[in-house]
């Protein structure tokens, strides 16, 4: 195994490291991401090839420590400071709320990290559409461990994601015994055949970047602003389609349980530029209605 590269970042006041890198995060066994210790690791696929990045902060000293292996590695680490949200201007951010000001002023070291990577954050959204968060992460993390590669470095429960032409060749009843319907599955091999397309992405400005993800039939404004939220940390990428964000916003701002994306999009109006960090600080704040519905139900198509 070579040696590690290493670099640091000074970080803001009050910087938290895994709270602003939980995001990148699908799943408590998510086999790219774990935290262990007071350290974060990820594995990810790089135009550069895998590599595994071990990061770590020095609180009193404001720095972040990180080690990198694989040949993505030193892309990895050129890129460090936009991953950890250098990129991310807070400052930007006007409360308009009691309750986001409040949240604002307790969270000064939230920070919306940028990977530069939009494969890596479009197919395990696509494949938590319609489902619940329990049956998403199990499909990413089966199909992870079956078509990835182990990831670079020292961990040994760390995989890197299949490259594109991986996700094109796993078989149907692969699909169906990870819980992945047809509907999604196509979705995924469609983006996959135009991945270096939808990579451009990262590099646009957010109405042209969520048109650029649209044009592939199964990517609607739900997973086009879940994958920009990571791959570009835009603060604007609102989540439009949730089943509970609109609930909790409109719970959080007024009081009203009933919500719908309209009455979201009206409350976040005076946020326009910074709706998605806006969202961010709500759900931070920790209010939301009770739940009156049943459970979104757990499906299995592999019994079908």
């Amino acid at each position: 195994m070579s040696a590690a590269r290493t670099r640091s970042w000074t970080a803001p006041a009050s910087y938290d490291l895994r709270r602003n890198l939980r995001v990148l995060r699908r799943g408590p066994y998510d086999p790219c991401f774990r935290t262990e210790g007071g350290a974060v690791w990820r594995a990810t696929r790089t135009p550069a090839g895998p590599a595994t990045l071990r990061i770590t902060a020095d609180a009193p000293a404001a720095a972040v420590h990180a080690e990198a292996w694989g040949a993505g590695g030193e892309w990895c680490l050129e890129r460090l400071p936009s991953l950890l949200g250098a990129d991310d201007d807070p400052s930007a951010f006007v409360p308009h709320h009691p309750l986001t000001r409040e949240a604002h002023r307790r969270h000064p070291g939230l920070r919306l990290p940028r990977t530069g990577l939009v494969m890596e954050a479009l197919i395990p959204s696509v494949l938590e559409q319609k489902v619940t968060t329990h049956e998403a992460y199990r499909a990413w993390r089966l199909l992870v461990r079956r078509y990835g590669e182990r990831a670079p470095g020292p961990h040994e429960n760390l995989y890197v994601m299949p490259e594109p032409r991986a996700w094109c060749r796993i078989p149907s009843w692969e699909w169906h015994r990870a819980g992945v319907d047809s509907k999604r599955s196509a979705a995924v091999i469609r983006a996959a055949q135009r991945a270096p397309r939808l990579e451009e992405a990262r590099s646009m400005e957010l109405a042209a970047a969520m048109r650029r993800l649209q044009l592939i039939p199964g990517i609607g404004p739900w997973t086009a602003a879940e994958t920009l939220q990571r791959s570009n940390g835009d603060p604007d990428a609102l989540t439009v389609g949730d089943l509970h964000l609109p609930r909790i916003v409109g719970y959080s701002l007024t009081g009203a349980r009933d919500t719908d994306d309209a009455g979201m999009l009206e409350l976040l109006a005076p946020y326009e530029g910074q709706r998605h960090r806006a969202a961010r600080l709500i759900l931070l704040a920790g209010r939301a209605p009770a739940r009156r519905a049943p459970r979104f139900p757990i499906g299995d198509i592999a019994r079908l």
